[in-house]
């Protein structure tokens, strides 16, 4: 008699998150505000305006975008804000900060929308090893929204999984 092969994780009520299937479409591009200043350093307000009517803005449709300030030239909050009013109506997020900072602000966002009914009383497992890049404040973020509710949770993949945290049976 030949033993049937069972796939007892399928078969378990284990809960797999993985953040790369919350990664949002879209191009993630930096704006550098130093293009629209005066030999990159100097705030000519008039002439700053001037260069943000000009500026082609429908390349940034459907992006999400980090205004940065490489050249750390003395910017008054107004010319961000200035950009921000142009690129509003058609990019998905601006922030300012670079690259890696737009990347946790939009996970946060994420994270604070996922609805945590499902992981209540159940072993949970945070699948790593990503093909996107996933801040890892993403994962700390996860694991606290999810930990008051999941039975247990653990990270890697659930052949070869660390157990992170085991809710007690008995609480004092």
């Amino acid at each position: 008699m030949v033993d049937e092969i069972k796939n007892r994780v399928a078969n378990s009520s284990l809960i797999t998150v993985d953040l790369e299937d919350f990664y949002p479409k879209g191009k993630r591009l930096e704006i550098d505000i130093s293009i629209f200043l005066f030999q990159g350093l100097l705030l000519k307000e008039r002439e700053f305006r001037a260069k943000i009517i000009k500026h082609d803005w429908n390349q940034y449709q459907h992006s999400y975008i980090a205004l940065t300030n490489k050249n750390q030239a003395l910017v008054p909050a107004w010319a961000f804000m200035l950009i921000t009013t142009k690129l509003s109506p058609i990019a998905k997020m601006i922030i300012v900060g670079d690259k890696n900072e737009l990347e946790i602000i939009i996970f946060s966002n994420i994270i604070a929308k996922i609805d945590i009914s499902n992981y209540k009383d159940r072993p949970v497992i945070i699948k790593g090893c990503s093909k996107k890049d996933i801040p890892e404040n993403s994962y700390i973020q996860l694991i606290q929204k999810i930990q008051p509710v999941a039975k247990s949770i653990m990270y890697g993949e659930a052949c070869s999984s660390v157990p992170l945290f085991k809710k007690n049976k008995y609480p004092q």
